[in-house]
């Protein structure tokens, strides 16, 4: 198995894998045309952000998404892990232990980072213990949002 950085000829893999995700865990169907953009805009804006994906015998099995927030009280970046997709025949092979190996990986050799951190579905009971035997715990912050 293979982790790399997403690159552009991985763009229809990606937005495949974000509207299989929003329909899996949220029943939504995203936007083909938005999704597009939004997938590629990351992909030519390294400053905002890349995708890791794990690719296995020429075919991507997982990705995940990395977008950055300054800390001023720790001077370093927040890397948010978002867009966590593995295929359902390659879900628990530790494609996702590997991703996340490689994040951290990617943070250290940019001088660290504030911490990692990641949303994750209240009923998503499996996808919780798998970042809590990685080390992750619930924080202590609720989140609140307005569209």
């Amino acid at each position: 198995m293979i982790i790399r950085k997403g690159q552009s000829t991985d763009l229809q893999a990606l937005i495949n894998f974000n509207q299989a995700m929003a329909l899996e865990t949220e029943d939504l169907a995203l936007d083909t045309d938005v999704l597009t953009k939004g997938v590629n805009t990351l992909l030519t804006s390294p400053e905002k952000g890349f995708y890791l994906v794990a690719e296995a015998d020429g075919e991507i099995a997982g990705s995940l998404m990395v977008t950055f927030e300054w800390s001023d009280w720790r001077a370093k970046d927040y890397y948010w892990i978002q867009s966590v997709y593995i295929r359902p025949e390659n879900r628990r092979q530790g494609i996702y232990n590997k991703l996340y190996q490689a994040v951290k990986d990617i943070a250290a050799q940019n001088g660290g980072a504030a911490s990692f951190r990641l949303y994750v579905e209240q009923d998503n009971t499996k996808a919780q213990q798998t970042y809590s035997a990685l080390g992750m715990e619930q924080s202590y912050y609720l989140m609140y949002e307005e569209k």
